[in-house]
């Protein structure tokens, strides 16, 4: 019986897919896993099918949410996809930082919330929000004469980071719970949260660095759509049977 209503729900669950011709596939990339992980999964999974399989925007390890997948011929447009506006919820601890500006990495220096109060929380968002100038942080996945910064950040090596233009839409914060501040972001291509959360911080006279994050929207694609990993991977598998 659990066999059937398995069969029952993915049959229920998933259209028939060309993955050939190519298909957009919306994923809710799980907690740790890099997006290339999720691209290698699904690659492995359609096997013994010689298919390219892409990801349209990167999202940070420990980040969740929507990550946009194309295979076959549609890997042609991942551009496109990937220059759309993202859509962000997560959530900031105010009154420490980090190296990486999330939880990679340990706490690094502490400050006192003495004096932050929800006006100065509210009012912080205001400079970052429009067109904003921000640094990628070193341990990020931009890429410095081949090399990714977070490789050379983890040898303890400092790089030169290139100031980036990127436009934030919307910053609006959703709960205050100090330290924690919970916030939703609408940003374009390219924007590192955790550098404007880091920044944000600094705006205060304060430390603040990102404890979570959840992509929700990319362009009109919604995370509520999104197939998660392990229902997909189990389908495909049912497909082959």
């Amino acid at each position: 019986m659990g066999e059937d209503k398995e069969e029952q729900i993915v049959t229920k669950t998933f259209p028939e897919f060309n993955f050939a011709e190519g298909e957009l596939l919306l994923i809710n990339k799980p907690y740790k896993w890099t997006s290339f992980d999720v691209v290698g999964k699904i690659r492995n999974s359609l096997k013994p099918l010689k298919l390219k399989v892409g990801h349209a925007g990167t999202l940070d390890p420990l980040a969740t949410g929507l990550l946009i997948l194309c295979t076959g011929k549609l890997t042609k447009q991942i551009d496109t996809f990937q220059a759309e506006e993202k859509e962000y919820t997560g959530t900031m601890v105010l009154g420490a930082t980090t190296p990486s500006f999330d939880l990679e990495t340990v706490v690094d220096q502490e400050f006192p919330l003495d004096g932050i109060t929800e006006e100065a929380i509210y009012a912080a968002t205001a400079p970052f929000t429009g067109d904003i100038q921000q640094y990628p942080p070193a341990h990020s996945a931009v890429k410095v004469n081949g090399e990714r910064l977070y490789v050379k950040a983890r040898r303890g090596e400092e790089t030169e980071l290139r100031l980036r233009f990127v436009t934030v839409s919307a910053f609006e914060i959703t709960r205050i719970a100090l330290p924690e501040v919970d916030f939703r972001i609408v940003c374009s291509k390219g924007t590192y949260i955790r550098s404007l959360i880091s920044d944000f911080g600094k705006h205060l006279n304060n430390g603040a660095y990102l404890s979570k994050l959840t992509r929700t929207r990319s362009g009109n694609f919604l995370l509520e759509n999104a197939f998660e990993v392990a229902d997909l991977v189990n389908y495909l598998r049912l497909k082959k049977e």
